[in-house]
């Protein structure tokens, strides 16, 4: 005779296992989602150098690559943007001119996104500070602000597309126009703004940051 209480037993305890390995699979998805979103990763700096008849203007940086890329990042306000502060959240470079005579040179300070962004231009945001020490006090040069690429070239030689996030200028003052190296200091930060909806797909975006200068007419 066939136990039909014990079939229904084994029935339920295979039903009930079934259960929990699909709430087990479920909750790990659910986890794998919410780590997925917390993460900022940035590919720091290199040298690029523009060569002028008064001298030169370069960018230095302490890393490889002259870029900044988020993945996946938490989207936040504009108070919490302005203030990251951890060794992957903030982008810290320097432009420098040595100049041989009595002149000056112009240089901006520009981005350049990057392929394959995946976040729209609207929910990102850019924020340059500036120092004349590199262990001294910042200020703000260019407000948080979306992404916004140029139609045309500029006037330093930036292609078009790139979008300018400051400009300045090295003066030599010295009388006899001897030599004279000056630098300045930047701390550049991206983030997502906090109107953006996550989803559990890959989000990235990236962009380049130069710097372009010429001699004063």
């Amino acid at each position: 005779m066939v136990d039909i209480n014990n079939n229904k037993k084994g029935n339920n305890n295979t039903s009930k296992q079934v259960l929990l390995s699909v709430l087990g699979v479920a909750i790990l998805i659910v986890a794998v989602v919410g780590i997925s979103f917390a993460a900022f990763t940035y590919t720091k700096t290199g040298e690029q150098e523009n060569t002028i008849s008064t001298g030169t203007v370069t960018m230095a940086y302490n890393e490889p690559e002259n870029g900044i890329t988020i993945e996946n990042a938490i989207p936040m306000t504009t108070e919490q943007g302005k203030v990251l502060n951890g060794d992957n959240e903030k982008f810290d470079f320097n432009v420098s001119a040595t100049i041989t005579g009595k002149t000056t040179i112009n240089y901006e300070v520009v981005a350049k996104k990057g392929e394959g962004c995946t976040i729209p231009d609207e929910y990102i945001r850019l924020y340059l500070e500036q120092s004349d020490d590199k262990d001294g006090s910042y200020t703000e040069v260019f407000a948080p602000a979306k992404f916004t690429g140029t139609s045309v070239a500029s006037e330093y030689g930036a292609e078009a597309g790139t979008m300018q996030l400051a400009t300045g200028s090295f003066t030599n003052n010295n009388d006899n126009g001897s030599e004279v190296q000056i630098t300045k200091y930047y701390r550049l930060r991206m983030w997502v703004d906090k109107d953006y909806v996550l989803s559990d797909t890959s989000k990235t975006y990236k962009v380049t940051v130069n710097v372009y200068g010429k001699g004063k007419d």
